[in-house]
């Protein structure tokens, strides 16, 4: 008769292992981590813990002058800094009362229409890379870089930009600014839709994406989801849309949504709505030829830096320049909450003021932070290849999610 080997509690097959995703792997894209227990390949549980990136912008803020916090937003999602740049501007100019001109409305739109571009042109290529395909990554980014080009003749920054003042931007758009526009707009369109055809109806990208981290539409309201992952589960909710901000009532546009809140309907509305932005960036283009040409802040010169050559030479803007450094001005005390559709979702700006020149109180609502909640209870189940995906097409960002 065949023995066969008998196998105590502690047998090694019967034991999950534990595997530590993060906090510096590339898998993760960004410092954060997961401590998972698995049964093979497949996941059991998992915990998600965070912290390692924080650098208490909110705190920061607190003592800052409402001008000198534009650079901490920058830091948060720096895929689509301009975005939380323009966010933060809008918050202060709502608790001011500040009315911003058209042209300024329709600079700010090209602005963060760039910016979503050049954000989920990230996701949606490093997803690509996630599964296997690297092509369509090296492919695109030449066109993040034509988008950072137009920043650097904006701002002269990049990555994080700081673009823009509140009131207004810093300096008008120069001609060699709009001609990258405009071949940006002219060049752009081609690669993206050949972008899509790479990966769109690829068999081994469907395979690797479609049903996998399937979210209801319900699941994804009660974790407060928003953004591209909640529209892909069908929700049509879009700051943009629902509560029209910087003049994005006058322009049209259409919200793509999808179908099972799957990676595969992810990536669908991503690349959708980028053909979105670039059809709200053209309206604003010829929106703004309508405009005077020469405004691009308001005219409120209490709460708008002046430049530094009218500083250096004339006596009225020296003493707001001073009032204003000094924060000798008085200002609302009050509490506003001001959002915009972020790369990732609904980014928003909680800001209570007790009247002085910093905010007594500051929070923001960072949809990075909110949409990795469901990380971990979602992965449960799900084979560790699938959960990688599955976190590429997140867009977890760390320096939003520990702010």
């Amino acid at each position: 008769m065949k023995t066969h080997l008998l196998l105590d509690d502690n047998d090694p097959q019967t034991e999950l292992s534990t595997l530590n995703l993060g906090p510096t792997h590339p898998a993760t894209h960004g410092v954060f981590q997961n401590v998972l227990q698995l049964d093979g390949e497949r996941i059991v549980s998992g915990v998600s813990t965070i912290g390692y990136i924080h650098r208490a912008f909110e705190k920061i803020a607190e003592h800052r002058p409402f001008y000198q916090i534009t650079p901490l937003t920058d830091r948060m999602n720096y895929c689509s800094s301009p975005i939380n740049n323009m966010g933060w501007h809008m918050t202060v100019e709502k608790l001011l009362g500040i009315q911003t001109p058209k042209r300024v409305d329709y600079m700010r739109i090209i602005i963060m229409e760039l910016a979503r571009i050049a954000d989920h042109l990230i996701c949606n290529s490093v997803l690509g890379v996630d599964t296997g395909a690297t092509a369509g990554f090296f492919y695109v980014m030449e066109y993040r870089e034509a988008i950072y080009e137009i920043y650097e003749e904006i701002c002269g920054s990049r990555l994080t930009t700081n673009i823009g003042r509140i009131g207004g931007f810093e300096r008008n758009f120069n001609h060699i600014a709009f001609a990258k526009l405009r071949k940006f707009l002219k060049d752009f369109p081609p690669v993206l839709k050949e972008f899509e055809a790479l990966l769109t109806r690829n068999r081994i990208f469907i395979d690797r994406t479609r049903d996998v981290a399937a979210v209801t539409p319900e699941d994804a309201l009660s974790y407060s989801w928003s953004g591209p992952i909640l529209r892909a589960t069908g929700v049509d909710y879009d700051v943009r849309a629902m509560e029209p901000y910087c003049s994005y009532g006058d322009l049209e546009f259409e919200v793509p949504v999808g179908s099972n809140g799957d990676v595969y309907n992810r990536f669908l509305v991503r690349n959708a709505e980028m053909w979105q932005s670039l059809r709200m960036i053209e309206q604003s283009l010829a929106k703004i030829e309508k405009e005077p040409s020469d405004i691009f802040h308001a005219d409120v010169p209490e709460f708008y830096l002046p430049p530094k050559e009218e500083v250096y030479n004339n006596m009225e803007a020296l003493i707001y320049h001073f009032k204003i450094v000094m924060g000798e001005i008085d200002t609302p005390r009050t509490e506003v909450y001001h959002a915009v559709e972020g790369g990732n979702g609904e980014l928003g700006f909680y800001l209570v003021n007790d009247g002085g020149r910093s905010p007594y109180r500051l929070h923001f609502r960072r949809p990075s932070f909110i949409n990795y909640s469901m990380y971990a209870p979602m992965s449960r189940g799900m084979l560790l290849s699938d959960a990688i995906i599955n976190m590429s097409s997140l867009n977890i960002i760390a320096g939003e999610l520990d702010a």
